[in-house]
C-alpha cells in the first residue's frame, strides 16, 4: 500500500511538472506569435513603400509592378502573414536595403557589441544597486535613505542620452578619463582574432592587454550610464522587498535570540529577498538590451541600437522589423528565464505548481 501512495505520489509530481512546462510553452509560444502579428502589421502601416525602398523613385511603373508581385503585396493580408510567419520560423529576415546582406547577418555581427554593452551595464546595475537597496532599507527614514531615493529618483527620470552628452564633456572632453565615442580605437581594431564578439572577453583570452584596456577605456563610460539607469530601479526594488523581510516575525525572533544584526540584515532577510529580485535583475538586463539605443546613438557604438537608428532614417523597414523582432524574443525568453529561476529558487512556488 504505501508502495502504491508513493509511486502515485511520483506520478503526480511528474503530471505537475509536465502541466507546467506545457502552460509555459504555450505562453511563450502565444507571446511570439502576437510579436510576429504586430511586427508584421507594423511594417503594412508605416508610410514607408517597400518598393521603392528597393527600386528607387526613379524606376519605370513596369519594374515597379513587377517587383510589387515578387514581393508578394498583391497577395492577400492574410497569404503575406503566413509567407512572413514561414521565412521568420524558417531565420529568413529578409534582406537589408542599406547593406545587401541578409538581416540576419547584419544582426549577427553588431549584437554582441549591444550584449557586451548590456552585461557590463547589468553587473555595474547589481553590485552597486542591491547594497545600496539593502543600506536605504536598514537606514529607512534617515538621511542615507532620503540619499539613495533621491539618487536613483535622478537616475531613473534623467534622459539618458543628456546623461551621456554631459559624461562625454565632463570625462571624455575635459578631464581625457576615458577614451571618446566608438568601441575601440582604429590602431587596436585589428590587433585580435574575433572569436565571440566581445572585444573584452577576446583580448583577454588572446592576452592582448593593451587592447583590453582601450577597449575598456571605451566601454566604461556608456556601460555606467546604462548601470546607473538599472542600478535606480534594481536599489528602489530592494529597498521595497528588504523593508518587506524586515518586518518578518523571523526576523523579530532572530534578534531576540541575539543574532548578530549584519548576519539577519545580509544572511536571512536578503536570502529571501534575493527570490524576487531575480525577476528584477532579469528585466532590467532586457531593458537594457533593448533600451540602449539612444546610448548607443550618443556614444557611436557599433551595436543593435545603432543599427535599427541608421536603418530607420534610410527606410530600411526589413532591418527594423528584424532587430525588433530579435529583440522582441530576447525580453520574451529573459522573462522566461526569470520565471524559470523564480519557481526554481521559491519552495512556495514549488508547492503550489
Amino acid at each position: 500500500m504505501a508502495a502504491s501512495f508513493s509511486r502515485g505520489g511520483r506520478e503526480s509530481a511528474l503530471l505537475r511538472v509536465l502541466w507546467t512546462a506545457v502552460k509555459i510553452l504555450a505562453t511563450v509560444a502565444l507571446t511570439f506569435l502576437g510579436l510576429l502579428v504586430v511586427t508584421f502589421l507594423i511594417g503594412r502601416v508605416v508610410p514607408v513603400d517597400p518598393v521603392l525602398a528597393v527600386i528607387g523613385d526613379r524606376a519605370p511603373q513596369s519594374v515597379y509592378d513587377r517587383v510589387y508581385v515578387e514581393l508578394g503585396l498583391d497577395r492577400p493580408l492574410y497569404e503575406q502573414f503566413w509567407i512572413y510567419l514561414q521565412k521568420v520560423l524558417a531565420g529568413d529576415f529578409g534582406e537589408s536595403f542599406l547593406t545587401k546582406r541578409a538581416i540576419v547577418d547584419d544582426i549577427a555581427r553588431v549584437f554582441p557589441a549591444t550584449l557586451e554593452l548590456a552585461t557590463v551595464g547589468i553587473l555595474i546595475g547589481t553590485c552597486f544597486g542591491i547594497p545600496l537597496g539593502v543600506w536605504a532599507a536598514v537606514r529607512q527614514g534617515r538621511l542615507a535613505d532620503q540619499f539613495v531615493r533621491v539618487f536613483g529618483l535622478i537616475g531613473y527620470s534623467a534622459p539618458i542620452f543628456w546623461l551621456g552628452l554631459l559624461a562625454l564633456l565632463a570625462f571624455y572632453a575635459r578631464l581625457h578619463w576615458v577614451a571618446g565615442p566608438g568601441r575601440i580605437d582604429i590602431a587596436f581594431e585589428y590587433s585580435i582574432t574575433p572569436k565571440t564578439g566581445l572585444l573584452l572577453l577576446d583580448s583577454a583570452m588572446q592576452g592582448k592587454w593593451d587592447v583590453f584596456a582601450n577597449v575598456f577605456s571605451h566601454i566604461i563610460l556608456p556601460a555606467a550610464l546604462l548601470g546607473y539607469y538599472s542600478m535606480a530601479y534594481i536599489s528602489r526594488m530592494t529597498r521595497s522587498f528588504m523593508l518587506n523581510e524586515l518586518a518578518q516575525e523571523y526576523v523579530t525572533t532572530a534578534r531576540v535570540k541575539g543574532v548578530p544584526e549584519w548576519r539577519i540584515i545580509w544572511i536571512h532577510a536578503l536570502r529571501n529577498a534575493a527570490v524576487p529580485l531575480v525577476t528584477v535583475v532579469a528585466l532590467s538586463y532586457a531593458n537594457l538590451l533593448e533600451g540602449s539605443v539612444l546610448t548607443e546613438t550618443v556614444f557611436a557604438w557599433p551595436g543593435l541600437g545603432q543599427y535599427l537608428t541608421n536603418s530607420l532614417q534610410n527606410s530600411d523597414m526589413n532591418a527594423v522589423l528584424g532587430g525588433t523582432l530579435v529583440i522582441g524574443a530576447i525580453f520574451v525568453g529573459l522573462n522566461l528565464l526569470s520565471d524559470l529561476l523564480y519557481n526554481l529558487l521559491d519552495p512556495r512556488v514549488r508547492r503550489q505548481a
